[in-house]
């Protein structure tokens, strides 16, 4: 699945145009040894993605990849964790509970997205504002409730507060999330164009494909 790739990537340094290469420059950290991925799942608490634990062995512990690039992971201090922005929103005590497939009830995200204030119909300016910190706190409660979002990790950032996450527990484990709570919608699984759910060695390659194919077409 992955032989070849860590060459593929790194062939691609110095190109420009693929977005997020700016931040990621086609790098990748070093790979992880056996032992140092044994003792993430074990501080985990379950196993990791096959797809997803083979890559850190054979391609990289993170880097170059889609969007702004894969998070590294490393043992800082005698722990694992992820960096990247927001990757702190992964809640790594809790990455072996299975992750909720069904977030909160549609009809009362609806409703609640149906109230957000409307800056013109207040007259006072910190009515308004106090108004906003009160409607932000109940969406806070209803979409960023520690429990949606364990067993995943955060993946990558797309940019504006959006992210992507793969699934480490539960029916779901192996599959890539969509992130958009930033626009007052939950988190969604990643689709390809047949509908089918997407995994980190899709997620990836496809990836990998296309900035090859567009670095070709501006080069000929």
């Amino acid at each position: 699945m992955w032989a070849g790739v860590r060459e593929r990537v790194e062939a691609l340094g110095g190109t420009g145009g693929v977005f997020g290469a700016a931040a990621h420059g086609f790098r990748l950290d070093p790979v992880l040894a056996p032992a140092e991925v044994e003792a993430l799942e074990a501080q985990l608490g379950t196993a990791l993605p096959e797809e997803y634990r083979s890559f850190l062995l054979q391609v990289g512990a993170g880097g170059a990849g889609p969007c702004h690039g894969v998070y590294p992971v490393h043992r800082t201090e005698g722990r694992w964790a992820w960096s990247g922005d927001g990757a702190d929103l992964a809640d790594l005590d809790r990455t072996a509970e299975p992750f909720p497939a069904a977030g909160p009830d549609p009809e009362a995200l609806a409703g609640l997205v149906a109230q957000r204030p409307d800056e013109e119909s207040f007259e006072d300016e910190d009515e308004y504002d106090t108004a906003m910190e009160e409607w932000d706190d109940r969406m806070g409660d209803l979409l960023w409730a520690a429990d949606r979002t364990v067993g995943a990790i955060v993946l990558c950032h797309l940019g504006c507060g959006q992210r992507e996450w793969l699934i480490v527990s539960g029916p779901e484990h192996g599959r890539i999330w969509s992130d958009n709570r930033i626009d007052d919608l939950d988190l969604a699984p990643l689709l390809d164009p047949e509908g089918r759910p997407v995994t980190f060695a899709r997620w990836y390659l496809d990836w990998l494909d296309e900035a090859e194919q567009y670095v070709r077409q501006q080069a000929g």
